[in-house]
């Protein structure tokens, strides 16, 4: 039973982890990157479609980012989900692909990046220390059932900190490194 508590607060912290991986993946850093588009909807044969699934992607630079779709005449639509996404970037439509320029990144700009980076960092840092106290609740529950101990629950709780704070010095690794990217010049 204490096994399964802890088992699940740790894969809710894993959870997290994997979260903050997505949401720095979508953060620019200056450098051309696929999953900068992953998440736009292309509106194909009256229908919303993931881009991933219409194209195939490439960097043939490190500010260029080169969008190939399978279905030709699904190059208008793509230049039109491009263009009403929150990018900022004008795609170049060649008649048989896209390609998007990144334009370096200004100071301010990436001092405002690193700011969001360390707002994701800490909602991480919260999602895990939440599952850390929702462990901890059942816990305590358990004991008032009278099914375990306090031993058993004081072992229990010192996994559960060794474990949250395993995840945190990640998160602040992960934290730190993307903050060098995006520091980068």
């Amino acid at each position: 039973m204490i096994d399964a508590i802890k088992d699940t607060a740790k894969e809710s912290m894993r959870a997290a982890i994997t979260h903050l991986q997505e949401e720095f993946s979508t953060i620019r850093s200056g450098r051309a990157n696929a999953s900068m588009v992953d998440r736009l909807n292309v509106e194909y044969y009256g229908s919303n479609v993931p881009l991933q699934q219409l194209a195939s992607f490439s960097v043939p630079e490190a500010r260029q980012l080169l969008i190939v779709p399978f279905d030709k005449g699904a190059l208008q639509s793509i230049e039109k989900a491009i263009q009403a996404s929150d990018l900022g970037i004008n795609p170049t439509n060649d008649g048989n692909s896209i390609r998007l320029t990144f334009p370096p990144l200004t100071e301010d700009r990436r001092k405002e990046l690193v700011k969001i980076a360390k707002a994701k960092a800490e909602d991480a840092r919260v999602s895990s220390r939440n599952a850390r106290r929702v462990a901890r609740q059942e816990l305590e529950k358990l004991e008032k059932d009278g099914e375990i101990s306090k031993d058993d629950i004081e072992r229990a709780e010192k996994d559960l900190d060794k474990t949250t704070t395993e995840i945190v010095n990640e998160i602040d690794a992960m934290s730190n490194t993307k903050e060098a990217e995006l520091m980068e010049v």
